[in-house]
């Protein structure tokens, strides 16, 4: 078995053979590490935190816990839904049963759904916001809603870009000058 570690899917890991639902389940593992802002496998981290996806696990299901696992220097501002869809759809990717994982095809569906969503709605910040003398809760609604404010703010569209290209192959690029990284998925 080769493969990186953290990656390979439990079928891969048993014996050996690579499926088209193997990279669905890699691709699950990457959006938990965009959402968290983690690698799958972290050994700098206390012994219970190294595993990306046992991390995850206790706290991914429940909307009341899913900021204990997002990315720290999101600072809180982050569209809920868009990081609950995406970690629904991370869990599909992750199913046990290679037939139960969606085809990548259906994920990229699934993904272009989020952010037509995330597109038609106003950017939510769970964060809890502190008003400043002389601030009101208007001028705050008004600003979150500013394109300047959003590069501080986690949306889905943001994140996530599918682009047609001829080249087969995973690539990262950085966003202005945010944590946030822009992934792209070219298909041949």
């Amino acid at each position: 078995v080769v493969g990186t570690v953290g990656y390979a899917a439990p079928e891969y890991v048993h014996t050996g053979k690579l499926t088209a639902k193997s990279d669905v389940w890699s691709f699950g593992v990457v959006l938990y590490e965009l959402l968290t802002g983690r690698r799958s496998l972290d050994r700098n981290l206390p012994r219970s935190e190294q595993k990306l996806l046992e991390w995850v696990k206790p706290f991914a299901t429940d909307p009341k816990k899913l900021h204990t696992i997002m990315d720290p220097r999101l600072e809180g501002k982050y569209c809920l839904e868009s990081a609950q869809n995406l970690v629904a759809l991370a869990n599909r990717c992750l199913k046990k049963q290679p037939k139960s994982r969606p085809r990548m095809s259906e994920v990229v569906e699934m993904l272009d759904q989020i952010i037509k969503t995330s597109n038609s709605e106003t950017t939510e910040t769970i964060a809890s916001t502190s008003i400043s003398p002389g601030e009101d809760a208007a001028d705050t609604k008004k600003l979150s809603k500013d394109k300047s404010s959003r590069s501080r703010v986690f949306e889905i569209k943001d994140m996530l870009t599918l682009k047609n290209n001829s080249v087969g192959r995973l690539y990262w690029r950085s966003v202005a000058s945010g944590p946030i990284a822009r992934m792209a998925r070219t298909w041949p």
